[in-house]
């Protein structure tokens, strides 16, 4: 049996069982999206969009789950993790309306202790309630599963769900075999104050295919957080999709936690939507999987939209991490920033390739770019491709990439100052990546990301004492 074949007899194995099933508009979309997968196949490096970044081995190697920690250990971890950076946060202030000036009062609440917050729990690609606890919401709020909003609202979940056509192939296969998700709707002018975690366990299956979906209407403000924590051990694939649809003057930010198991294959799609004077803050964090695969997109569909496209990610071994994004000024007088590092050891390879269209409408479009990636080894390997493409005569647009290595006149620096050789190589190195993690402005996720880039440093429990 062929890959593709493997593919196309999960679908028709497990089609009326999928949520939804009994809704024509989703039933025809999976139709479509299983027949795009099976015309595309995996794609290789013979297409331009994966010219660095190939899944040919998914037609080759069987997937399959090894035992895990239990869902409730992992959860416990991570709720543990984050009650600390909270309590290590207290008294913070900050907000952050703005994501490429001084803030407002979106995330106004940045030191909420973390009983406050909302969480959603998903084991094995479906929503576990027992294990989730979303805290009072204010009217005109809805937060949920997916599969419970496709029962209860499907003519709402139809207009955000997208398209067969959207994206990459692995996006039409998580059209096609999407089992949950969550469900997030802002009624104009809804604030929430405090973070919405989306907690996404592997404990027993070898794949799961997830989708969420954020409906933010005029005005709305909200903090959304996807943990993916490592936790079925084996070759196992996540499919995930996020979709965010930013209404007028909305300020939407979300941070991407992905430190799944290391033969994990991980492909992931965040597309958002801004109408006028949207606010879209992205935060990605990859940290962990064999393969890693990150489509970040936005469409600045509205005059004076706003976006900031923020990444930090860490391979070893023989890892490898790729980040594509895109960033569509549509409208004009539009803002973007985008800001990604690297940190390359052993083997490893990380790729970005990031490109910024400016339309002949968007003019005095004002946009930034920029890649850095730090080679720890000999061995590691980075590649970098910043692209304009501007239509526009009246704009401010720049981007550039860089790639070295450790200043070692730094470390000569720090050595003279009684720090060792081991240490002073990580306090560089940890310098380096800081400067991604100081732009998530809520503190308590901030210092979250710094313990996971902590816990894959060597030596990071000793070089937190030092910092």
């Amino acid at each position: 049996m062929s890959a593709i074949d493997f593919w196309l007899g999960r679908h028709r194995d497990t089609a009326a069982d999928l949520p939804g099933a009994d809704l024509p508009w989703l039933v025809r979309l999976r139709e479509d999206a299983i027949d795009r997968f099976a015309d595309e196949g995996w794609p290789t490096t013979r297409r331009e969009n994966w010219r660095h970044t190939s899944l040919a081995f998914m037609g080759q190697q069987a997937l399959a789950a090894e035992a895990s920690d239990k869902p409730e250990a992992v959860l416990a971890r991570l709720r543990e993790r984050y009650r600390t950076a909270s309590r290590g946060q207290a008294g913070a202030h900050e907000g952050v309306a703005s994501v490429v000036g001084a803030g407002s009062t979106a995330n106004a609440a940045a030191s909420a202790p973390q009983d406050l917050d909302h969480w959603l729990v998903f084991v094995d690609g479906k929503f576990a309630p027992a294990l989730s606890a979303i805290g009072g919401l204010p009217g005109g709020a809805r937060i949920g599963s997916l599969a419970d909003a496709l029962k209860q609202s499907p003519e709402t979940v139809e207009a955000a769900f997208g398209n067969a056509s959207d994206g990459e192939a692995p996006q039409a296969l998580n059209a096609a075999l999407v089992t949950d998700g969550a469900w997030i709707r802002l009624g104009r002018g809804i604030a929430i104050e405090h973070p919405i975690h989306l907690v996404f366990i592997g404990a027993t299956v070898a794949d799961q295919h997830l989708r969420n979906l954020v409906v933010a209407e005029a005005g709305a403000q909200a903090t959304i957080v996807e943990h993916y924590p490592a936790a079925a051990a084996g070759s196992t694939l996540t499919t995930a999709v996020t979709r965010v649809l930013a209404a007028q003057d909305s300020h939407i930010t979300h941070l991407k936690l992905q430190q799944e198991a290391p033969e994990a294959t991980h492909l992931a799609t965040i597309e958002a939507e801004q109408a006028r004077g949207a606010v879209f803050a992205s935060h990605s964090l990859s940290f962990g999987a064999r393969l890693a695969r990150n489509d970040i997109r936005t469409r600045l569909a509205g005059e004076g939209a706003e976006a900031l496209l923020n990444g930090l990610y860490h391979a070893d071994g023989r890892r490898h991490v790729d980040h594509h994004t895109r960033i569509d000024h549509a409208r004009p007088q539009g803002t973007s920033r985008e800001f990604y590092r690297g940190l390359l050891d052993g083997s490893a390879r990380g790729v970005f390739t990031g490109r910024i269209l400016v339309a002949q409408d968007a003019q005095r479009t004002d946009a930034m770019q920029r890649c850095d990636n730090l080679l720890l080894s000999r061995l590691a390997e980075a590649d970098a491709r910043p692209e304009l493409e501007i239509y526009a005569d009246d704009v401010k647009c720049a981007h550039g990439a860089t790639v070295g290595q450790l200043d070692e006149d730094a470390l000569f620096y720090l050595r003279s100052r009684g720090v060792d050789a081991v240490h002073a190589r990580q306090l560089l190195t940890y310098a380096f990546a800081a400067e991604v993690l100081e732009r998530i402005a809520h503190a308590p996720l901030r210092a979250l990301g710094r313990a996971a880039l902590l816990e894959r440093l060597p030596e990071g429990a000793r070089l937190e004492e030092l910092l």
